[in-house]
């Protein structure tokens, strides 16, 4: 039972924070109404639902931002590493920067980037 102890301390302690966070949010409370409010839309008076459905034209133009987020994520790391690996770093990225061009030359063919 000694090996729990650190996890069990640890659980302890985090349910006594959530507790006394509750406990201080329950006294501080300036009022019990709802708010008028919301904190959808910055406060404006919500016109549509929070999870209202979007418009399929926007899916393909969020594959591409998230291609090129995961260039991103993959790019920072070899920048790092580059000198240390030599000329086979430099022509794996350009391959994988091959395949995203390849990607977004596709969808611009397609007609993903259009709005009309």
């Amino acid at each position: 039972m000694e090996e729990f102890l650190p996890a069990l301390l640890l659980l302890s302690g985090a349910a006594v924070v959530i507790a006394a966070v509750y406990g201080a949010s329950w006294v501080l409370r300036v009022t019990q109404e709802t708010l008028r409010c919301e904190p959808f839309l910055s406060g404006m008076a919500p016109s549509e639902h929070a999870v209202s459905r979007f418009h399929v034209r926007w899916y393909p133009i969020t594959m591409i931002f998230l291609a090129f987020d995961m260039e991103m994520v993959f790019m920072y790391p070899w920048t790092l590493v580059v000198r240390a690996v030599g000329v086979s770093a430099v022509v794996e990225m350009f391959a994988f920067l091959l395949v995203l061009l390849a990607g977004v030359v596709y969808a611009w063919r397609e007609g993903a980037l259009r709005w009309t």
